[in-house]
């Protein structure tokens, strides 16, 4: 995490908006935390109903997603990869990266990657929204979403 620039996670007025959240079964402590602060942040912003699935693993939150992005106006991914000994990391974080990217191009909405992607435990730790937390990708994730479906909707 480079910590400079980062914009403040604030709220933005979402009233109206369907927000579906897709996350993962791994980490499930870890992820578990990024759904309540994605939930809150959602609730914050106004947003009356989140749908979240879960769903395996990271590779698997692409095409959710895309099934979410079909019928809500934003979408946010969460998830935890933490490197391994093998190159099963990087195949994970760019298939995860790119299919996200290209869901949200394809359809025309909104997918935060909320998928944490760390050298280790601590590092997740550090990122997934706790009181003594860094950094809240949860919170974040949601509200750069639904603020993305917002600008769009004013280009109408």
């Amino acid at each position: 995490m480079a910590g400079h620039g980062t914009p403040e996670p604030g709220v933005v007025d979402a009233t109206g908006l369907r927000l579906g959240i897709v996350a993962t079964r791994w980490h499930a402590e870890l992820v578990d935390q990024m759904i309540d602060r994605a939930t809150a942040a959602a609730k914050a912003c106004g947003v009356e109903a989140v749908d979240v699935h879960r769903v395996a693993g990271s590779v698997e939150l692409p095409v959710v997603a895309q099934a979410l992005a079909r019928r809500r106006d934003a979408v946010v991914a969460l998830g935890v990869v933490v490197r391994g000994e093998t190159a099963h990391f990087d195949y994970v974080c760019r298939s995860v990266t790119d299919g996200l990217t290209r869901v949200a191009l394809d359809e025309g909405t909104p997918v935060a990657h909320g998928v944490l992607t760390v050298e280790n435990d601590a590092q997740a730790v550090d990122r997934a929204g706790y009181p003594d937390s860094a950094e809240d990708k949860g919170w974040g994730a949601t509200v750069a979403a639904l603020d993305a479906a917002l600008a769009i909707r004013a280009i109408g």
